[in-house]
């Protein structure tokens, strides 16, 4: 009688369910090597800081805590790859990373082929940040889910907020070649031409990834282009050199660039761009009512750096709180679990939405200007900080997608 309990009860069992004290690791693959090794490293220690902060308010459910472990992906997508492979012979479930699209969307592939074949060993893929928008339209995938705003999404908002400035009116563009560069140009392109042709397209450069050791040639073209405004999506070192580049030939065109927040960017700006630079995020120190606020000064103790992208606590807590609402860690389960999911996060209501796997959230326009009025902190100890230009909610950020998604059976 004592065995048929035991069964029954084990047949009740949610599946993947965690004993007392267990733990559940996720493999976080971005660079810690190489050109952007600094944006990898610190993209680890954000996500450190908010498995630490959901481990020290007891974990998950029945005593379960999180790990994260790093992994090099070296700015490659093979070696993206050979990093999942890794993953899967260690038997963990849930992958995350943020650095570039062209890396995303071959962690996403190979997750998918991988959950097809081996349903019983599925893995859970995090989209911290790369935001090549094909990634939830059609390349979405019912194992992908994205934390960050995509192009289309902060184009249409940038554009929108762009066609209000009278004073642009040469605009020129540089982007990475890869997916989410090629997104950028396409987009803004498309986006002005029916909200304001009158802004004049003066140059479109699409440069190769972490490979351009002196930007001096584009500056020179930018500057003879006439351009007053500069739009870049360039992260990491491409965006640092970019802008010291720009500084050295006296270059004085208003930059807008999507990752000027990234760890190092502020420092490579300088007070050359002090109201020049404006970026779009989806939160900033200096947001009215920061919740963050707390979190922020005690990582920046911790660390000696500042925090600079809430996306990674906002990705471990919906993930912890969809492990709870299913009371298991299975990754199918979450996966359902998230789906739908809305809370109220650091800045606002958050929406996971179920058709594409695209979070919604709301995003913050800032310029980047001395400390005093509208700057109450300054990042990278500089003196200057972002001061908020606009606020967009969320559902003004909601735009369709083409995702038609083939979902396992729960």
């Amino acid at each position: 009688m004592l065995r048929q309990l035991v069964a029954f009860a084990l047949l009740l069992q949610p599946p993947f369910a965690l004993p007392a004290a267990d733990t559940v690791t996720i493999a976080h693959i971005d660079p810690t090597s190489g050109p952007f090794a600094n944006v990898g490293l610190s993209l680890g220690r954000h996500l450190q800081a908010a498995v630490d902060e959901i481990n020290a308010k007891g974990g998950l459910f029945n005593g379960a805590r999180l790990e994260v472990v790093h992994l090099d992906s070296k700015s490659s997508p093979q070696e993206s790859i050979l990093a999942l492979q890794q993953v899967i012979d260690r038997g963990i479930r849930y992958i995350t990373q943020a650095n570039g699209s062209n890396i995303a969307h071959a962690l996403s592939e190979a997750v998918t082929r991988h959950n097809a074949r081996n349903p019983d060993r599925a893995i859970l893929y995090l989209n911290l940040a790369a935001i090549d928008p094909a990634l939830t339209n059609e390349k979405c995938s019912f194992w992908h889910f994205r934390f960050d705003a995509n192009v289309d999404m902060k184009m249409e908002v940038l554009t929108s907020y762009m066609i209000q400035q009278k004073g642009i009116r040469k605009l020129y563009l540089i982007n990475q070649d890869y997916a989410q560069g090629q997104a950028i140009s396409r987009a803004v392109k498309a986006m002005l031409k029916s909200k304001r042709p009158d802004i004049e397209i003066v140059g479109d450069d699409l440069h190769p990834i972490g490979k351009v050791k002196d930007f001096s040639p584009y500056v020179a073209k930018i500057k003879a282009s006439g351009a007053d405004t500069v739009l870049t999506g360039n992260w990491g070192s491409d965006l640092s050199l970019l802008v010291k580049a720009g500084k050295a030939a006296g270059l004085t065109a208003d930059y807008y660039a999507l990752f000027a927040y990234i760890a190092g960017s502020p420092t490579a700006i300088g007070e050359s761009g002090a109201n020049r630079v404006k970026v779009l995020s989806t939160w900033h120190m200096n947001i009215p009512g920061n919740k963050l606020e707390e979190f922020a000064l005690d990582y920046k103790e911790r660390y000696g750096e500042d925090l600079w992208l809430n996306n990674a606590r906002t990705q471990m807590n919906m993930l912890a709180g969809a492990m709870k609402a299913a009371q298991s860690a299975d990754p199918l389960q979450v996966a359902f679990a998230l789906e739908g999911m809305k809370v109220e996060g650091d800045a606002g209501e958050l929406w996971m939405r179920s058709d594409d796997h695209q979070l919604m959230q709301p995003l913050f326009l800032a310029t980047f200007a001395k400390a005093g009025k509208g700057v109450k902190y300054d990042v990278e100890n500089l003196g200057l900080g972002w001061r908020e230009e606009a606020r967009i909610e969320g559902r003004d950020t909601v735009l369709p997608t083409t995702c038609r998604m083939e979902r396992p059976p729960r």
